[in-house]
């Protein structure tokens, strides 16, 4: 491997570009990942699918994945995500031959090593490239001065959301063919390209805005194109196994002047439309007027959805709000928060859910003997039954214990000693001879836990560093990537074989109003996904009908909301009066905010402290509260007329 340009070291301070060139009037930046568990097989379809492609990002770092890198490089393992080899090796040749760069975050703590292992990688395959990194430092310059302890941060785990710079930065100086990074804004990764191609500077809002809204519909991937939308049984939502198995990864068409289209590959199966678009766009954007992101802080009200064809839809409105760009960026760093310590074990037939019970009983009883006071830190749940709450704190809609015949009781707790952790699992196990009848299956674990806590710290004290390094070849192996190499892995003929056949495109109902003066179901009304920001529950809440918004404002308030969410915070499913005193104290601490979306007649709701700590130390079952949405849409509801 050889430098072809050494570290630059630059503050976090907005800089105007200088004579920014526009280099395409359209760009064409397709989603390979939407998350760090993603399918390299899947962002492979779409490069062979969309020939347009100028970039491929591959989104794969979250909060629970940053913490988990820094944990495993602590213990002397890979900081970068160790998928890239396997992700680099599906797409680059192919990449290569469409002329299509690729940026990720699978860098995360370690970009360097993951360069070097793209680098090894690309020399393995006989490819000639360059790979660029750009990640947060810990030093101010070329003197390698140390920062002060408030955001030195690097060396000690911290973790600072980078803007679009770095990458427009590597972009213009380096030409690379791959560009890897540390922790950027997952918006950011899709609004480099764009700025770069483009001809944008930092000041053009306007169309930061509009790039932003379709960086940010793009950066989860597949949930933009029917993945995470499927749902048996409800008529606005519904379609097949085979159309859902057929999913393309969406990609967007950005002008120099803004517009913006989304799309997925032609004759691919899942759904793109205006519903499709309209989750995506509220997915974890807290207030929808303010959406902060480190270059820009947008204003999604008044965005709009039009559908074109079945594969493409036009999005405008998006614009900067009227606090234009942040002046401090959002800084993670890793703290430890005691040892988690679990146990499952399933019960099935007769009675099932009351042995459940009492070897919940048991282990809490146990664990208090063994150490006073201890069991309040435990929670526990039944999955089959009610370990999602999605009875949703109707107590008719609870099953019978007598219909209840396969259950998993699960138990969680979080500990400030390491003891506490040993000695829950050890008591768990004991069930095996000293409870209930016919217990199997037990599984448990122990584990030391990490949050990640928050700072806002000022853009100068930030700094990113950047470079470039080529693949060293020998000469008779040698393949420029900067010329046209036609791709012929064994992937490629065998997918677009397939892909040659067209399914048929589902046809979505006509929507009407709801009906009102009876008890309904809001599935028949709205749908709703679900995502989290630290301990918060970003929710939104759809309307079938658009014009049944002002009814439903009616109904979804605070208190509802409060009321319909409450069973999360029980941390027995059987709980006594005491359990239910705790749950009331907790639910006081949490803030129910609803902001209307009036662009799409939507409601967006944000629900503070309501997560168990946030993905990071929650001991539920779902970490992140996805499945919430569908607790709140099987609440019943009253629509007035």
């Amino acid at each position: 491997m050889e430098a072809v340009a050494l570290e630059e070291i630059q503050n976090c301070v907005v800089k105007l570009r200088s004579n920014p060139q526009r280099r395409k009037n359209q760009v064409y930046v397709g989603c390979g990942a939407g998350f760090g568990g993603d399918r390299p097989m899947a962002a492979l379809k779409l490069l062979e699918r969309v020939e347009e492609l100028n970039y491929i990002v591959l989104e794969c770092l979250a909060e629970r994945t940053l913490a988990d890198r820094y944990q495993v490089m602590l213990s002397g393992g890979k900081g970068f995500d160790p998928r890239v080899k396997e992700w680099l090796s599906v797409l680059l040749p192919l990449a290569l031959d469409r002329e299509v760069c690729i940026i990720t975050n699978m860098g995360a703590i370690d970009p360097p090593g993951a360069q070097k292992e793209i680098l090894d990688l690309a020399s393995s395959l006989g490819l000639e490239i360059t790979v660029a990194v750009a990640y947060e430092s810990s030093i101010s310059g070329p003197e390698n001065s140390v920062l002060s302890n408030e955001s030195m941060g690097v060396a000690e785990g911290r973790s600072t959301y980078l803007g679009a710079a770095p990458i427009v930065h590597c972009l213009e100086t380096y030409k690379p063919h791959v560009i890897i990074t540390s922790r950027v804004a997952d918006a950011a990764l899709f609004l480099a390209p764009m700025v770069y191609e483009l001809g944008w500077n930092w000041n053009d809002f306007d169309k930061l805005a509009q790039g932003t809204l379709a960086s940010h519909l793009l950066e989860c991937g597949c949930q933009l194109t029917g993945g995470y939308f499927m749902h048996p049984g409800d008529a606005y939502r519904d379609f097949s196994f085979e159309q859902l198995r057929d999913l393309s990864l969406p990609y967007a068409e950005v002008s120099y002047k803004g517009e913006v289209c989304v799309g997925k590959a032609k004759g691919s199966g899942g759904l793109l439309s205006y519903s499709t678009c309209a989750e995506q766009l509220l997915y974890e954007v807290g207030d929808p007027a303010n959406y902060i992101t480190p270059d820009l802080v947008v204003d999604f009200s008044d965005v709009q959805f039009h559908q074109i064809s079945q594969d493409k839809v036009h999005c405008k409105g998006a614009k900067p709000s009227d606090l234009r760009g942040p002046e401090k960026l959002l800084q993670l760093f890793p703290t430890p928060n005691g040892w988690k310590g679990w146990g499952e074990i399933s019960y099935g037939g007769q009675e099932c859910l009351r042995r459940a019970q009492a070897a919940e009983y048991l282990v809490r009883s146990w664990m208090n003997e063994r150490y006073p006071g201890i069991e309040e830190k435990i929670i526990a749940y039944v999955m089959g039954y009610d370990s999602v709450k999605a009875n949703g704190g109707d107590n008719d809609s609870r099953h019978s214990s007598k219909e209840v015949i396969d259950v998993r009781l699960r138990m969680d707790g979080l500990f400030e000693q390491e003891e506490h952790a040993d000695g829950f699992v050890e008591e768990f196990i004991a069930l095996y001879t000293n409870g209930p009848a016919g217990g199997g299956g037990i599984s448990t674990g122990r584990k030391n836990e990490l949050t990640l806590q928050k700072l806002l710290i000022d853009r100068e004290n930030i700094f990113w560093q950047a470079n470039a390094k080529n693949s060293a070849i020998p000469g008779s192996l040698s393949t420029n990537g900067k010329k046209k190499n036609r791709y012929t892995g064994s992937f490629a003929a065998g997918i677009q074989q397939r892909l040659n056949t067209k399914l048929d495109e589902p046809a979505p109902p006509v929507s009407a109003p709801a009906p009102s003066g009876s008890e309904i179901a809001l599935y028949r009304v709205a749908h709703s996904r679900a995502g989290d920001k630290g301990n918060d529950l970003n929710l939104s809440i759809i309307p079938h009908f658009p014009d049944d918004i002002g009814r439903l404002r009616t109904v979804i308030t605070p208190e509802w909301v409060k009321g319909s969410l409450s069973p999360l915070l029980d941390h027995s499913s059987f709980p006594d009066d005491r359990a239910i005193e705790h749950r009331n104290n907790l639910l006081e601490r949490v803030a129910v905010e609803i902001y209307d979306v009036l662009g799409i007649s939507s409601l967006n709701i944000v629900v503070r402290n309501i997560l168990d700590g946030g993905v990071n130390c929650s001991r539920r079952v779902d970490r992140h509260g996805k499945t919430l949405s569908d607790l709140i849409l099987c609440r019943k509801v009253i629509l007035p007329p």
